[in-house]
């Protein structure tokens, strides 16, 4: 079964590169000054009689700079239900959600999708709806005063490799949050993995020769082994080009370029 997946941004968040980008082992081999404005990426993905989304984007600007980034923007019309609307798409045609992982700049906006069906890890469920106090700003968890987007909804739970639909699956990428999970998506050039944060930047797949690393590590982790092992463990099932992460650059360049990839 082949699909088309169609990148959309839902927003800007201001990062500082060398918090998030590169672990401090590597800063003196990248340029880690400043900040950059890295893009929050959904992917609409159609096909077989669906229409999929691989998560659901950031907030509004205002609630981003409070609680999370400050300088981090959601243009006008970049929130996920207004980008879909400019595509002519309704957010009721959307059948299901695949969440990568719950962090609050990918689970925003779902309660404009109450029809839909939404899957993710189990184990990302269950520390997302009890997270160390380090992370209550990463789950918008409620001691904060917020209310998390996924809080009162269903899932569907899953438990490590899992085909989801024909042409779809799922696979464990822990690291980056304790229950990360990538999506391959089967299109007629080739299985496509969208890989959330498992990594922020193409450069995470690098080799730093001077470390003797086989990756360039993201300075942002849960667990740095099972960042390190799950990032290898994508580099063997995948080459670059077909790779999807949420906040590369480059995914820019896809939008710009309007490219539907696999059309």
């Amino acid at each position: 079964m082949n699909y088309t997946i169609t990148p959309i941004n839902t927003g800007f968040v201001s990062t500082n590169k060398a918090t998030y980008f590169y672990h401090n082992s590597v800063h003196k081999y990248y340029d880690v000054v400043g900040n950059v404005n890295a893009p929050v990426a959904v992917f609409l993905v159609e096909g077989n009689g669906k229409k999929i989304l691989i998560d659901t984007g950031m907030c509004d600007s205002a609630t981003a700079s409070k609680y999370h980034h400050a300088g981090s923007v959601q243009p006008e019309g970049f929130a996920i239900q207004d980008q879909l609307a400019k595509m002519g798409m309704d957010c009721s045609e959307i059948t299901d959600i695949i969440f990568t992982h719950l962090h609050w700049d990918h689970v925003y906006n779902i309660n404009h999708f109450p029809q839909a069906t939404l899957y993710v890890q189990k184990t990302e469920y269950e520390y997302a709806t009890n997270p160390i106090p380090l992370y209550y700003k990463s789950y918008e968890f409620p001691e904060l005063g917020l209310n998390p987007p996924f809080s009162g909804r269903e899932f569907v739970l899953l438990e490590g490799n899992v085909e989801v639909f024909e042409g779809i699956s799922v696979y464990l990428t822990p690291g980056h949050s304790v229950g990360h999970q990538n999506v391959i998506i089967s299109t007629k050039d080739g299985e496509y993995h969208c890989c959330g944060d498992l990594i922020f930047t193409f450069d995470n797949l690098k080799e730093c020769k001077e470390m003797h690393y086989d990756i360039t590590p993201p300075g942002r982790f849960a667990d740095i082994n099972g960042l390190w092992a799950s990032i290898r463990d994508m580099k063997a099932r995948v080459s670059q080009e077909f790779i999807l992460p949420t906040h590369d650059p480059l995914i820019l360049e896809y939008i710009e370029q309007h490219r539907v990839l696999g059309a």
